[in-house]
């Protein structure tokens, strides 16, 4: 079975300019590093105004000399902190994503963050977002997005009625590798949902077990069926 490999994460504040990521990059390739994922964001106000920030986990070199790395990193001109951080897997772990309508999505979160308590008290990390939309092309966008998001396991999608360009992204999703539970509702998802369930409540308990690595609930085992 192939194993996943260990992270490190740091975070850069740098001058907003031209070239920097290039010595960045360059400062990754010398240590022989892989970077596993990776984020910006530039700061328009505050300490850091006009300066950006670089988050990246990435898989240490057959070295692994990390206070050199830090140190190479600090010594590019334009970066001016670099901090190392345990990766958001160690600390967030795994990821539940619920999307649809604000009551549906309530009650699957409740649900999920109930058993995701139940199973981060033994040593766990899951983690359950939600967000409560309307609207075809908003919901078809925020499905398609999951796919983009890091540490994502599964998606719940909650709603009263979801089809069309929804289902489209629901099909999307599951090509990238990301199951999709959903409430039984109107519409053409539930026929495209790996897993179909009429409690909301319930819903999230699936979604959790499935994504635990110590639970007995895969739904890969049920999949096309509705409870």
């Amino acid at each position: 079975m192939e194993t996943e490999p260990d992270r490190c994460a740091v975070r850069i504040i740098a001058e907003n300019r031209k070239g920097v990521l290039r010595d960045i990059a360059a400062v990754v390739a010398d240590h022989d590093a892989n970077i596993l994922m990776i984020s910006q964001e530039t700061f328009d106000s505050g300490p850091y105004a006009g300066m950006a920030e670089l988050y990246f986990e990435y898989e240490p070199g057959p070295s692994d000399n990390r206070e050199q790395f830090s140190r190479e990193l600090n010594d590019i001109p334009s970066v001016h902190e670099v901090k190392c951080y345990q990766p958001f897997g160690n600390i967030f772990g795994s990821r539940v994503i619920i999307i649809g309508g604000g009551a549906q999505v309530a009650q699957v979160a409740l649900g999920a963050v109930n058993e995701a308590d139940r199973h981060n008290i033994r040593g766990e990390r899951i983690s359950v977002d939600t967000i409560p939309l309307v609207g075809e092309r908003t919901l078809a966008l925020a499905v398609d997005a999951v796919s983009r998001l890091p540490r994502v396991s599964i998606l719940v999608l909650a709603g009263s009625i979801m089809g069309g360009e929804i289902t489209k992204a629901v099909d999307r999703v599951k090509d990238a590798g990301i199951p999709v539970i959903a409430l039984k509702m109107a519409g053409s998802v539930p026929e495209h949902a790996d897993l179909v369930v009429t409690d909301p409540i319930q819903a999230g308990v699936f979604a959790v077990m499935h994504i635990s690595s110590k639970a007995v609930f895969d739904i890969n085992r049920v999949k096309g069926r509705e409870f």
